[in-house]
Protein backbone atom coordinates (compact mmCIF):
# COMPACT_ATOMS: atom_id res chain seq x y z
CA UNK A 1 0.00 0.00 0.00
CA UNK A 2 1.27 3.77 -0.70
CA UNK A 3 1.86 6.28 1.81
CA UNK A 4 -0.84 8.26 -0.08
CA UNK A 5 -3.43 4.94 0.59
CA UNK A 6 -2.30 4.87 3.71
CA UNK A 7 -2.86 8.74 4.57
CA UNK A 8 -6.35 8.45 2.73
CA UNK A 9 -7.64 5.92 5.25
CA UNK A 10 -6.05 8.03 8.01
CA UNK A 11 -8.41 11.10 6.34
CA UNK A 12 -11.19 8.77 6.03
CA UNK A 13 -11.06 7.43 9.95
CA UNK A 14 -10.29 10.89 11.10
CA UNK A 15 -13.67 12.34 9.83
CA UNK A 16 -15.80 9.68 10.59
CA UNK A 17 -14.43 10.51 14.29
CA UNK A 18 -14.94 13.91 13.74
CA UNK A 19 -18.06 13.65 12.49
CA UNK A 20 -19.51 10.99 15.65
CA UNK A 21 -17.72 13.18 17.71
CA UNK A 22 -19.75 15.70 16.46
CA UNK A 23 -23.02 13.76 16.41
CA UNK A 24 -22.34 13.30 20.06
CA UNK A 25 -21.85 17.29 21.17
CA UNK A 26 -25.02 18.10 18.89
CA UNK A 27 -27.34 14.95 20.76
CA UNK A 28 -25.84 15.52 24.58
CA UNK A 29 -29.34 16.99 25.57
CA UNK A 30 -31.43 15.09 23.14
CA UNK A 31 -33.18 12.13 25.60
CA UNK A 32 -32.56 8.86 24.74
CA UNK A 33 -29.38 9.48 23.11
CA UNK A 34 -26.33 7.09 23.62
CA UNK A 35 -22.67 7.98 23.33
CA UNK A 36 -21.32 6.57 20.19
CA UNK A 37 -17.04 5.58 19.70
CA UNK A 38 -15.48 4.47 16.21
CA UNK A 39 -14.03 1.03 16.41
CA UNK A 40 -10.74 1.14 14.34
CA UNK A 41 -8.71 -1.58 13.20
CA UNK A 42 -5.55 -1.78 11.05
CA UNK A 43 -6.42 -2.29 7.73
CA UNK A 44 -4.81 -5.65 5.68
CA UNK A 45 -1.47 -4.10 7.62
CA UNK A 46 -1.77 -0.78 5.75
CA UNK A 47 -3.25 2.21 7.36
CA UNK A 48 -6.63 2.00 9.28
CA UNK A 49 -10.10 1.57 9.10
CA UNK A 50 -13.06 2.02 10.92
CA UNK A 51 -15.14 -1.37 11.60
CA UNK A 52 -18.03 0.31 13.72
CA UNK A 53 -19.65 3.18 15.06
CA UNK A 54 -20.65 1.89 18.07
CA UNK A 55 -23.14 2.88 20.86
CA UNK A 56 -22.56 2.73 24.59
CA UNK A 57 -25.52 1.10 26.01
CA UNK A 58 -25.54 -1.52 29.02
CA UNK A 59 -28.59 -3.39 28.46
CA UNK A 60 -28.20 -5.08 32.27
CA UNK A 61 -28.29 -1.55 33.36
CA UNK A 62 -30.94 0.25 30.92
CA UNK A 63 -33.06 -2.74 32.51
CA UNK A 64 -32.62 -2.10 36.27
CA UNK A 65 -33.50 1.86 35.35
CA UNK A 66 -36.67 0.75 33.35
CA UNK A 67 -37.71 -1.37 36.53
CA UNK A 68 -36.96 1.48 38.58
CA UNK A 69 -38.71 4.46 36.76
CA UNK A 70 -41.50 2.04 36.65
CA UNK A 71 -42.02 1.86 40.62
CA UNK A 72 -41.16 5.89 40.42
CA UNK A 73 -43.99 6.13 38.24
CA UNK A 74 -46.51 3.89 40.30
CA UNK A 75 -45.73 6.00 43.38
CA UNK A 76 -46.10 9.18 42.18
CA UNK A 77 -49.67 8.35 40.44
CA UNK A 78 -50.28 6.93 43.89
CA UNK A 79 -49.32 9.99 45.11
CA UNK A 80 -51.23 12.25 43.06
CA UNK A 81 -54.11 10.78 44.26
CA UNK A 82 -54.22 9.90 47.84
CA UNK A 83 -52.93 13.82 48.07
CA UNK A 84 -56.38 14.99 47.32
CA UNK A 85 -57.80 12.68 49.70
CA UNK A 86 -55.22 13.46 52.33
CA UNK A 87 -56.02 17.15 52.16
CA UNK A 88 -59.93 16.89 52.30
CA UNK A 89 -60.21 15.02 54.94
CA UNK A 90 -57.29 16.88 56.90
CA UNK A 91 -59.09 19.81 56.31
CA UNK A 92 -60.93 20.41 59.47
CA UNK A 93 -63.67 23.19 57.90
CA UNK A 94 -64.86 20.84 55.65
CA UNK A 95 -64.25 17.33 57.66
CA UNK A 96 -67.03 15.43 59.04
CA UNK A 97 -65.82 15.73 63.01
CA UNK A 98 -67.02 19.08 63.39
CA UNK A 99 -70.74 18.67 61.49
CA UNK A 100 -71.29 15.56 63.53
CA UNK A 101 -70.70 17.38 66.58
CA UNK A 102 -72.31 20.30 65.66
CA UNK A 103 -75.59 18.00 65.51
CA UNK A 104 -75.02 16.31 68.70
CA UNK A 105 -74.46 20.13 70.24
CA UNK A 106 -77.67 20.79 69.18
CA UNK A 107 -79.28 17.59 70.08
CA UNK A 108 -78.04 18.70 73.53
CA UNK A 109 -79.59 22.33 73.46
CA UNK A 110 -83.06 20.88 72.54
CA UNK A 111 -82.55 18.65 75.52
CA UNK A 112 -81.80 21.34 77.88
CA UNK A 113 -85.23 23.28 76.25
CA UNK A 114 -87.40 20.24 74.49
CA UNK A 115 -90.18 22.63 73.95
CA UNK A 116 -88.23 25.27 72.41
CA UNK A 117 -88.91 25.94 68.65
CA UNK A 118 -85.66 27.83 68.22
CA UNK A 119 -83.32 25.12 69.66
CA UNK A 120 -85.24 22.04 67.48
CA UNK A 121 -85.04 24.37 64.52
CA UNK A 122 -81.04 24.12 65.21
CA UNK A 123 -80.82 20.66 65.53
CA UNK A 124 -82.84 20.22 62.05
CA UNK A 125 -80.34 22.97 60.27
CA UNK A 126 -77.12 21.06 61.74
CA UNK A 127 -78.54 17.54 60.47
CA UNK A 128 -79.41 18.98 57.20
CA UNK A 129 -75.46 20.48 56.97
CA UNK A 130 -74.16 16.78 57.91
CA UNK A 131 -75.71 14.94 55.93
CA UNK A 132 -74.75 17.34 52.92
CA UNK A 133 -71.47 17.06 53.64
CA UNK A 134 -71.45 13.18 54.13
CA UNK A 135 -73.08 13.57 50.31
CA UNK A 136 -70.62 15.86 49.39
CA UNK A 137 -67.62 13.33 50.73
CA UNK A 138 -68.75 10.23 48.72
CA UNK A 139 -69.51 12.97 45.37
CA UNK A 140 -66.05 13.90 45.95
CA UNK A 141 -64.54 10.23 45.87
CA UNK A 142 -66.36 9.79 43.20
CA UNK A 143 -65.29 12.21 41.19
CA UNK A 144 -61.82 11.17 42.07
CA UNK A 145 -63.10 7.66 40.75
CA UNK A 146 -64.20 9.07 37.31
CA UNK A 147 -60.90 10.92 37.29
CA UNK A 148 -58.82 7.81 37.43
CA UNK A 149 -61.17 6.03 35.15
CA UNK A 150 -59.80 8.50 32.51
CA UNK A 151 -56.81 8.34 32.97
CA UNK A 152 -56.45 4.41 32.78
CA UNK A 153 -58.04 5.15 29.74
CA UNK A 154 -55.06 7.24 28.38
CA UNK A 155 -52.87 5.16 29.93
CA UNK A 156 -53.81 2.21 27.80
CA UNK A 157 -53.82 4.61 24.79
CA UNK A 158 -50.37 5.53 25.25
CA UNK A 159 -49.33 1.88 25.99
CA UNK A 160 -50.83 0.92 22.76
CA UNK A 161 -49.18 3.80 21.07
CA UNK A 162 -45.68 3.26 22.15
CA UNK A 163 -46.10 -0.89 21.72
CA UNK A 164 -46.99 -0.05 18.00
CA UNK A 165 -43.95 2.58 17.06
CA UNK A 166 -41.80 -0.58 18.86
CA UNK A 167 -42.89 -2.85 16.82
CA UNK A 168 -42.68 -0.06 13.54
CA UNK A 169 -38.58 0.07 14.51
CA UNK A 170 -38.20 -3.74 14.80
CA UNK A 171 -39.38 -3.63 11.42
CA UNK A 172 -36.88 -1.04 10.05
CA UNK A 173 -33.85 -2.44 12.63
CA UNK A 174 -34.33 -5.67 10.67
CA UNK A 175 -34.22 -4.37 7.70
CA UNK A 176 -31.43 -1.92 8.15
CA UNK A 177 -29.68 -5.27 9.31
CA UNK A 178 -29.80 -7.17 6.30
CA UNK A 179 -27.96 -5.22 4.48
CA UNK A 180 -24.47 -4.91 6.40
CA UNK A 181 -25.35 -7.08 9.59
CA UNK A 182 -25.24 -4.07 11.58
CA UNK A 183 -28.13 -1.96 13.67
CA UNK A 184 -28.98 1.50 12.91
CA UNK A 185 -27.62 3.40 16.27
CA UNK A 186 -30.44 6.01 15.95
CA UNK A 187 -33.40 3.56 15.41
CA UNK A 188 -31.93 1.45 18.30
CA UNK A 189 -31.76 4.64 20.43
CA UNK A 190 -35.16 5.63 19.69
CA UNK A 191 -36.32 2.07 20.35
CA UNK A 192 -34.54 1.94 23.79
CA UNK A 193 -36.41 5.08 24.64
CA UNK A 194 -39.97 3.93 24.28
CA UNK A 195 -39.32 0.81 26.26
CA UNK A 196 -38.18 3.49 28.81
CA UNK A 197 -41.14 5.49 28.13
CA UNK A 198 -43.35 2.48 28.22
CA UNK A 199 -41.81 0.67 31.41
CA UNK A 200 -43.55 4.07 33.14
CA UNK A 201 -45.99 3.09 32.72
CA UNK A 202 -47.28 -0.38 32.78
CA UNK A 203 -44.50 -3.31 33.91
CA UNK A 204 -43.03 -5.42 30.86
CA UNK A 205 -39.88 -7.72 30.12
CA UNK A 206 -37.61 -7.04 27.00
CA UNK A 207 -36.13 -9.41 24.98
CA UNK A 208 -34.37 -9.13 21.92
CA UNK A 209 -34.20 -12.18 19.09
CA UNK A 210 -30.83 -12.81 17.09
CA UNK A 211 -32.42 -10.40 14.12
CA UNK A 212 -32.51 -7.75 16.60
CA UNK A 213 -35.77 -7.31 16.90
CA UNK A 214 -37.19 -6.44 20.44
CA UNK A 215 -40.16 -9.16 22.28
CA UNK A 216 -42.29 -7.11 24.68
CA UNK A 217 -44.20 -8.95 27.31
CA UNK A 218 -46.65 -8.37 30.38
CA UNK A 219 -44.87 -9.56 33.46
CA UNK A 220 -47.25 -12.44 33.56
CA UNK A 221 -45.81 -13.74 30.20
CA UNK A 222 -48.34 -12.26 27.61
CA UNK A 223 -46.87 -10.55 24.72
CA UNK A 224 -47.64 -7.00 23.76
CA UNK A 225 -44.73 -6.96 20.89
CA UNK A 226 -43.65 -9.65 19.04
CA UNK A 227 -41.47 -8.66 15.92
CA UNK A 228 -43.46 -6.36 13.77
CA UNK A 229 -46.83 -8.09 15.79
CA UNK A 230 -48.67 -6.15 18.73
CA UNK A 231 -50.93 -7.36 21.09
CA UNK A 232 -53.23 -4.42 22.41
CA UNK A 233 -54.19 -3.84 25.84
CA UNK A 234 -58.36 -2.20 25.80
CA UNK A 235 -59.66 0.04 28.81
CA UNK A 236 -63.47 -0.59 29.31
CA UNK A 237 -66.03 -0.70 32.46
CA UNK A 238 -65.25 -4.44 34.61
CA UNK A 239 -67.55 -7.03 34.03
CA UNK A 240 -67.98 -7.49 37.64
CA UNK A 241 -68.32 -3.68 38.28
CA UNK A 242 -69.20 -1.56 35.23
CA UNK A 243 -68.37 1.75 37.40
CA UNK A 244 -64.76 0.87 37.28
CA UNK A 245 -62.69 0.96 34.63
CA UNK A 246 -60.53 -2.05 33.86
CA UNK A 247 -57.59 -3.45 31.52
CA UNK A 248 -58.48 -6.09 29.16
CA UNK A 249 -56.31 -8.29 26.59
CA UNK A 250 -56.74 -9.82 23.07
CA UNK A 251 -54.31 -13.05 22.52
CA UNK A 252 -52.95 -13.94 19.75
CA UNK A 253 -55.63 -16.18 18.96
CA UNK A 254 -57.97 -12.98 19.14
CA UNK A 255 -59.70 -14.44 22.64
CA UNK A 256 -60.79 -11.17 25.06
CA UNK A 257 -60.04 -11.51 28.47
CA UNK A 258 -60.03 -9.07 31.47
CA UNK A 259 -56.51 -8.52 33.56
CA UNK A 260 -56.83 -8.97 37.10
CA UNK A 261 -55.68 -6.01 38.70
CA UNK A 262 -52.81 -7.70 41.26
CA UNK A 263 -50.74 -8.11 37.71
CA UNK A 264 -49.65 -4.63 37.80
CA UNK A 265 -47.33 -4.24 39.68
CA UNK A 266 -45.24 -0.83 38.20
CA UNK A 267 -45.84 1.73 36.31
CA UNK A 268 -48.63 4.45 36.11
CA UNK A 269 -51.64 1.98 35.25
CA UNK A 270 -50.56 0.13 38.78
CA UNK A 271 -50.24 2.91 40.65
CA UNK A 272 -53.88 4.18 39.60
CA UNK A 273 -54.86 0.50 40.25
CA UNK A 274 -53.45 0.11 43.76
CA UNK A 275 -55.06 3.17 44.78
CA UNK A 276 -58.09 2.22 43.56
CA UNK A 277 -58.17 -0.85 45.14
CA UNK A 278 -56.24 -0.19 48.33
CA UNK A 279 -57.47 3.51 49.55
CA UNK A 280 -60.32 4.84 47.26
CA UNK A 281 -62.36 1.77 47.63
CA UNK A 282 -61.72 1.75 51.28
CA UNK A 283 -62.42 5.18 51.86
CA UNK A 284 -65.91 4.79 50.22
CA UNK A 285 -66.80 1.61 51.87
CA UNK A 286 -65.77 3.58 55.63
CA UNK A 287 -68.11 6.32 54.42
CA UNK A 288 -70.98 4.42 53.75
CA UNK A 289 -70.91 2.41 56.79
CA UNK A 290 -70.02 5.67 58.95
CA UNK A 291 -73.29 7.24 57.27
CA UNK A 292 -75.49 3.35 57.16
CA UNK A 293 -74.26 3.02 60.81
CA UNK A 294 -75.40 6.89 61.99
CA UNK A 295 -78.84 6.84 60.21
CA UNK A 296 -79.26 3.28 61.49
CA UNK A 297 -78.45 3.92 65.01
CA UNK A 298 -80.49 7.56 65.39
CA UNK A 299 -83.47 5.86 63.08
CA UNK A 300 -84.13 3.07 65.79
CA UNK A 301 -83.76 5.37 68.81
CA UNK A 302 -85.89 8.19 67.15
CA UNK A 303 -88.58 6.03 66.61
CA UNK A 304 -88.83 4.93 70.25
CA UNK A 305 -89.94 8.24 71.24
CA UNK A 306 -92.80 11.16 70.91
CA UNK A 307 -92.37 14.42 68.98
CA UNK A 308 -94.44 17.61 69.93
CA UNK A 309 -97.29 16.68 68.68
CA UNK A 310 -97.42 13.29 70.95
CA UNK A 311 -96.73 11.20 67.58
CA UNK A 312 -94.53 8.64 67.66
CA UNK A 313 -91.52 9.69 66.12
CA UNK A 314 -90.57 8.73 62.27
CA UNK A 315 -87.76 7.58 60.68
CA UNK A 316 -85.21 10.39 60.96
CA UNK A 317 -83.04 9.97 58.51
CA UNK A 318 -83.17 7.72 54.99
CA UNK A 319 -80.30 5.98 53.60
CA UNK A 320 -80.01 3.85 49.93
CA UNK A 321 -79.60 0.06 49.54
CA UNK A 322 -76.94 -1.98 48.68
CA UNK A 323 -75.58 -2.42 44.94
CA UNK A 324 -75.40 -5.55 43.22
CA UNK A 325 -74.01 -6.04 39.49
CA UNK A 326 -74.41 -9.21 37.52
CA UNK A 327 -70.80 -10.00 35.68
CA UNK A 328 -70.90 -9.64 32.43
CA UNK A 329 -69.99 -12.90 31.03
CA UNK A 330 -72.85 -14.52 32.98
CA UNK A 331 -74.21 -17.51 31.31
CA UNK A 332 -78.04 -16.78 33.00
CA UNK A 333 -80.21 -14.06 33.32
CA UNK A 334 -80.82 -14.35 37.12
CA UNK A 335 -80.71 -11.37 38.98
CA UNK A 336 -79.81 -10.23 42.43
CA UNK A 337 -80.51 -7.88 45.16
CA UNK A 338 -78.91 -7.26 48.34
CA UNK A 339 -80.31 -6.02 51.87
CA UNK A 340 -78.01 -5.18 54.93
CA UNK A 341 -79.46 -7.44 58.35
CA UNK A 342 -77.09 -6.93 60.53
CA UNK A 343 -75.25 -3.49 60.66
CA UNK A 344 -72.58 -4.89 62.95
CA UNK A 345 -71.65 -7.78 61.06
CA UNK A 346 -70.89 -5.43 58.40
CA UNK A 347 -67.19 -4.96 56.46
CA UNK A 348 -66.45 -2.33 55.10
CA UNK A 349 -65.36 -3.75 51.76
CA UNK A 350 -67.27 -5.08 48.28
CA UNK A 351 -68.08 -8.96 47.56
CA UNK A 352 -67.49 -11.33 44.84
CA UNK A 353 -69.90 -13.98 44.77
CA UNK A 354 -69.55 -16.95 42.52
CA UNK A 355 -71.70 -20.00 41.72
CA UNK A 356 -69.68 -23.40 42.05
CA UNK A 357 -70.94 -26.43 39.75
CA UNK A 358 -72.39 -28.03 43.08
CA UNK A 359 -75.13 -25.08 43.61
CA UNK A 360 -73.53 -23.64 46.91
CA UNK A 361 -71.40 -20.27 46.66
CA UNK A 362 -68.03 -18.79 47.22
CA UNK A 363 -68.03 -15.37 48.73
CA UNK A 364 -64.60 -13.77 48.84
CA UNK A 365 -63.69 -9.90 50.27
CA UNK A 366 -62.71 -7.52 47.23
CA UNK A 367 -60.26 -5.84 49.06
CA UNK A 368 -58.19 -9.24 49.82
CA UNK A 369 -59.83 -11.77 48.18
CA UNK A 370 -60.22 -13.63 51.05
CA UNK A 371 -63.16 -15.98 51.50
CA UNK A 372 -66.18 -14.65 53.99
CA UNK A 373 -68.39 -17.50 55.29
CA UNK A 374 -71.95 -18.06 53.89
CA UNK A 375 -75.33 -19.85 54.14
CA UNK A 376 -78.10 -20.58 51.00
CA UNK A 377 -81.57 -21.06 52.06
CA UNK A 378 -82.91 -23.00 48.95
CA UNK A 379 -86.15 -21.90 49.90
CA UNK A 380 -86.29 -18.39 50.22
CA UNK A 381 -83.08 -18.41 47.19
CA UNK A 382 -80.89 -16.18 49.42
CA UNK A 383 -77.58 -16.12 50.22
CA UNK A 384 -75.93 -15.05 53.88
CA UNK A 385 -72.95 -13.56 54.81
CA UNK A 386 -71.29 -10.91 56.70
CA UNK A 387 -74.27 -8.88 57.94
CA UNK A 388 -75.91 -8.85 54.33
CA UNK A 389 -78.52 -10.97 52.60
CA UNK A 390 -78.49 -11.50 48.34
CA UNK A 391 -82.09 -12.63 46.99
CA UNK A 392 -81.58 -14.27 43.69
CA UNK A 393 -84.57 -14.85 41.21
CA UNK A 394 -83.72 -17.85 40.02
CA UNK A 395 -81.03 -21.05 39.96
CA UNK A 396 -78.02 -19.36 38.64
CA UNK A 397 -75.47 -21.24 36.22
CA UNK A 398 -72.33 -22.47 37.30
CA UNK A 399 -69.84 -19.64 37.45
CA UNK A 400 -72.27 -17.06 37.22
CA UNK A 401 -70.47 -14.15 39.27
CA UNK A 402 -72.30 -11.21 41.03
CA UNK A 403 -70.24 -8.01 42.73
CA UNK A 404 -72.27 -7.07 45.88
CA UNK A 405 -71.43 -3.33 47.39
CA UNK A 406 -73.36 -3.26 50.62
CA UNK A 407 -71.77 -0.06 51.82
CA UNK A 408 -70.31 1.92 49.00
CA UNK A 409 -71.85 4.87 47.48
CA UNK A 410 -74.29 4.70 50.43
CA UNK A 411 -73.16 8.09 51.86
CA UNK A 412 -74.27 9.88 48.47
CA UNK A 413 -78.07 8.78 49.41
CA UNK A 414 -77.76 9.98 53.15
CA UNK A 415 -80.50 12.21 53.45
CA UNK A 416 -82.93 14.03 56.70
CA UNK A 417 -86.47 13.09 56.54
CA UNK A 418 -88.37 15.45 58.90
CA UNK A 419 -89.92 18.42 57.84
CA UNK A 420 -90.71 20.27 60.43
CA UNK A 421 -88.94 21.04 64.26
CA UNK A 422 -91.74 19.70 65.95
CA UNK A 423 -91.48 16.23 64.49
CA UNK A 424 -88.40 15.74 66.45
CA UNK A 425 -89.05 13.34 68.82
CA UNK A 426 -87.65 14.78 72.19
CA UNK A 427 -89.73 12.83 74.73
CA UNK A 428 -90.78 9.24 75.86
CA UNK A 429 -93.78 10.26 77.96
CA UNK A 430 -96.69 12.85 77.03
CA UNK A 431 -95.07 14.67 80.22
CA UNK A 432 -94.48 18.36 79.17
CA UNK A 433 -90.73 18.93 79.64
CA UNK A 434 -89.47 15.01 79.01
CA UNK A 435 -86.45 14.67 77.33
CA UNK A 436 -85.39 11.44 77.62
CA UNK A 437 -85.47 10.37 73.75
CA UNK A 438 -83.43 13.34 73.15
CA UNK A 439 -80.80 12.25 75.52
CA UNK A 440 -80.87 8.49 74.31
CA UNK A 441 -80.04 9.75 70.75
CA UNK A 442 -77.27 12.58 72.51
CA UNK A 443 -75.68 9.21 74.23
CA UNK A 444 -75.21 7.59 71.18
CA UNK A 445 -72.69 9.70 69.92
CA UNK A 446 -71.00 7.93 72.84
CA UNK A 447 -71.21 3.97 72.15
CA UNK A 448 -69.68 1.71 69.76
CA UNK A 449 -72.32 1.64 67.20
CA UNK A 450 -69.63 1.28 64.28
CA UNK A 451 -69.45 -2.79 63.73
CA UNK A 452 -69.40 -3.07 68.10
CA UNK A 453 -65.77 -1.40 68.20
CA UNK A 454 -66.04 2.07 67.53
CA UNK A 455 -67.54 5.18 68.35
CA UNK A 456 -68.73 7.85 65.43
CA UNK A 457 -66.26 10.21 65.69
CA UNK A 458 -63.50 7.25 66.38
CA UNK A 459 -64.45 5.48 63.16
CA UNK A 460 -64.51 9.00 61.49
CA UNK A 461 -60.53 9.43 63.18
CA UNK A 462 -59.61 6.07 61.68
CA UNK A 463 -60.52 7.12 58.44
CA UNK A 464 -58.19 9.92 58.83
CA UNK A 465 -56.03 8.33 60.75
CA UNK A 466 -55.32 5.00 57.36
CA UNK A 467 -55.15 7.93 54.93
CA UNK A 468 -52.65 9.87 56.27
CA UNK A 469 -50.77 7.15 57.49
CA UNK A 470 -50.96 5.65 54.51
CA UNK A 471 -49.78 9.10 53.19
CA UNK A 472 -46.42 9.31 54.67
CA UNK A 473 -45.96 5.49 53.76
CA UNK A 474 -46.04 6.28 49.83
CA UNK A 475 -43.73 9.66 50.50
CA UNK A 476 -41.08 7.90 52.14
CA UNK A 477 -41.09 5.17 49.63
CA UNK A 478 -41.04 7.44 47.03
CA UNK A 479 -38.43 9.58 48.29
CA UNK A 480 -36.18 6.44 48.75
CA UNK A 481 -37.11 5.31 45.28
CA UNK A 482 -36.32 8.75 43.76
CA UNK A 483 -32.94 8.38 45.45
CA UNK A 484 -32.99 4.51 43.73
CA UNK A 485 -33.88 6.04 40.68
CA UNK A 486 -31.20 8.92 40.60
CA UNK A 487 -28.51 6.64 41.26
CA UNK A 488 -29.42 4.06 38.14
CA UNK A 489 -29.86 7.44 35.86
CA UNK A 490 -26.28 8.57 37.44
CA UNK A 491 -24.77 4.99 36.24
CA UNK A 492 -26.19 5.19 33.03
CA UNK A 493 -25.33 8.48 32.19
CA UNK A 494 -21.79 7.42 33.02
CA UNK A 495 -21.63 4.56 30.79
CA UNK A 496 -23.46 6.01 27.70
CA UNK A 497 -23.93 10.03 28.53
CA UNK A 498 -22.39 12.55 26.43
CA UNK A 499 -19.86 14.15 28.32
CA UNK A 500 -18.96 17.57 26.94
CA UNK A 501 -15.67 18.10 28.25
CA UNK A 502 -14.24 14.57 26.98
CA UNK A 503 -16.02 15.59 23.46
CA UNK A 504 -14.35 18.20 23.15
CA UNK A 505 -11.00 17.26 24.02
CA UNK A 506 -11.99 14.18 21.52
CA UNK A 507 -13.18 17.32 18.82
CA UNK A 508 -9.13 18.36 19.35
CA UNK A 509 -7.77 15.20 19.06
CA UNK A 510 -9.66 14.05 16.05
CA UNK A 511 -8.70 17.57 14.45
CA UNK A 512 -5.04 16.80 15.22
CA UNK A 513 -5.29 13.22 14.10
CA UNK A 514 -6.92 14.60 10.47
CA UNK A 515 -4.25 17.14 9.80
CA UNK A 516 -0.93 14.66 10.65
CA UNK A 517 -2.72 12.19 7.92
CA UNK A 518 -3.22 15.15 5.51
CA UNK A 519 0.58 16.04 6.61
CA UNK A 520 1.42 12.75 5.80
CA UNK A 521 -0.19 12.54 2.23
CA UNK A 522 1.26 15.93 1.56
CA UNK A 523 5.07 14.46 2.32
CA UNK A 524 4.21 11.49 -0.30
CA UNK A 525 3.49 14.16 -2.77
CA UNK A 526 6.64 16.16 -1.96
CA UNK A 527 8.35 12.68 -2.16
CA UNK A 528 7.06 12.18 -5.77
CA UNK A 529 7.53 15.42 -6.94
CA UNK A 530 11.36 15.19 -6.30
CA UNK A 531 11.15 11.94 -7.43
CA UNK A 532 9.94 13.14 -10.69
CA UNK A 533 11.92 16.01 -10.98
CA UNK A 534 15.19 13.89 -10.79
CA UNK A 535 14.35 13.31 -14.88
Amino acid sequence: MSIFSIGLSGLSTAQQALYTTSNNITNVYTPGYNREIVMMTESNGNGVRVTDVQRQFNQFVATRLNAAAGTLSSLEAYQNELGQIDNLLSDEAAGLAPMMQKFFSSMSQMASSPSDPASREGVMGAAQTMVAQFRSLDEYAEDIGRSVNQQLEAEVELVNTYTQQIADLNREIVLARGFDGKTPNNLANQRDQLVHELSQRIDIRVNENSSGAYSVSLSSGLPLVNGESTYQLTARPGANDPTQVMVGYTDPAGNFSELQERNFQRGTLGGLMEFRRDSLDKLQNQLGQLAYSFATAMNEQHTQGLDLNQQPGAEMFSIGSPQVFMNANNTSTVTATATITDSDALLATGFNVRTNDDATFTVTRADNGREVAATFDAGTNTLSFAGVEMTLSGTPNTNDAFRVEPLKGLASTFSFELNDGAEIAAAQSTGSGDNRNALAMLELQNQKTIGGTATFNQAYAGMVSTVGNKMSVVKANLAAQEGLTSQLEALQQSESGVNLDEEAANLVRFQQYYQANAKVIETGTTLLDTILSLR
